[in-house]
């Protein structure tokens, strides 16, 4: 049975491949649909409809046992907060074998805050690249 640790929590799940009841959120057996299935909070303000950048996790371990990013997941994920080169929408990764993921905190630390599902200004606006000072 495959297993998704979500850090920093460090709360394991596992989850039978087929046998995942789908609760209509992101695509079936995604870290999204797991995570929800298992009373694992994960920020999905549009739905699970990639839509958005708020399910975003950062791949720490497993990167493998998730399906391939598809080309409309990069574009949505080009205007993620703290993108990273492991980054994915945890509504679109199918989960296939176990994986370690990390919630980004700008995300976590909302929640454990008591915010609701409507984040607002909560989510950091993506960075933008800053040019390397010059040298005299």
């Amino acid at each position: 049975m495959p297993k998704v640790t979500f850090l920093p929590a460090n709360v394991t799940v596992e989850f039978e491949c087929g046998k995942l009841p789908y609760k209509d959120h992101g695509l079936p057996e995604s870290v999204l649909d797991i995570a929800l299935n298992r009373g694992v909070h994960l920020e999905h303000a549009c739905g699970g409809n990639n839509a958005c950048t708020t399910c975003h996790i950062v791949v720490k371990q497993g990167e493998s046992n998730l399906s391939e990013m598809q080309e409309d997941e990069m574009d949505r994920l080009d205007t993620a907060a703290d993108l990273t080169l492991h980054s994915r929408l945890g509504c679109q990764a199918i989960v296939k074998g176990d994986v370690v993921v990390e919630i980004p905190a700008w995300n976590r630390n909302y929640i454990s805050e008591g915010g609701a599902s409507i984040l607002g200004d909560a989510i950091p606006p993506p960075k933008k690249p800053q040019p390397e000072p010059t040298r005299a």
